[in-house]
C-alpha cells in the first residue's frame, strides 16, 4: 500500500478520485441508470381472451357476469331459478362435563348446581343450493357450521338472484 490513493485514475499525476466505471465499461447503448425519469407504458388493459372475473360463489357453483360455471357444465345467467333448502339443525344440550363438575363438587351444594346451568349449542347438517337454467340443473351443499350458516347462504343466493333478473 505505498500508492496514497488506491482509487487515483490510472496515470493521474496528481492522485485524484475517479468516480464511475472506466470509460468503455459496460454494454453498448445501455440505457442511464439516473436522470431524468422515462415516460411510462400507458395501461393497455388486460390481454384479449381474459375470462371476466366471478362475481360470487356458493359451494361448487360460480356467478360469472354472464353465466354461471357448475361442474356439470355452463349454464346462461338470465332466468336462472335459484332454490335453497335448509336441511340443518341445531340442538342445546347439557356438555358431559357439566355433568363431571356437578359430581365432583356435589359436596358443595349450590356451586353443583351451578355446573348443571351450562348448555352448548351444536349444529348438524347442511344446506342444500340449487340452480336450473338453459335447461341445466344442478344442487350443491354448504355445510351448517352454526345457526348463522343459512341467513348467509340465502344472502348470497339472493345477491344471485338479482343478477339474474
Amino acid at each position: 500500500m505505498s500508492d496514497p490513493n488506491p482509487y487515483a485514475a490510472d496515470g493521474d499525476p496528481n492522485g485524484a478520485y475517479q468516480w464511475g466505471p472506466v470509460p468503455g465499461y459496460g454494454y453498448p447503448d445501455a440505457a442511464p441508470g439516473y436522470g431524468y425519469p422515462q415516460h411510462p407504458v400507458p395501461y393497455a388493459g388486460p390481454p384479449p381472451g381474459f375470462a371476466a372475473a366471478p362475481l360470487m360463489s356458493v359451494g361448487d357453483i360460480t356467478v360469472m357476469p354472464d353465466s354461471i360455471v357448475t361442474p356439470s357444465g355452463t349454464m346462461p345467467l338470465k332466468g336462472a331459478v335459484w332454490t335453497v333448502t335448509d336441511m340443518s339443525r341445531t340442538e342445546e344440550r347439557m356438555p358431559a362435563v357439566a355433568i363431571v363438575l356437578a359430581v365432583v363438587f356435589f359436596v358443595f351444594c349450590l356451586l353443583g348446581l351451578l355446573f348443571l346451568l351450562m348448555k352448548e349449542k351444536v349444529t348438524t347438517g347442511y344446506v342444500q343450493v340449487t340452480v336450473t337454467s338453459g335447461g341445466r340443473h344442478h344442487s350443491t351443499v354448504v355445510p351448517a357450521l352454526g345457526p348463522h350458516t343459512f341467513p348467509l347462504v340465502m344472502g348470497q343466493v339472493n345477491y344471485a338472484r338479482s343478477l339474474c333478473a
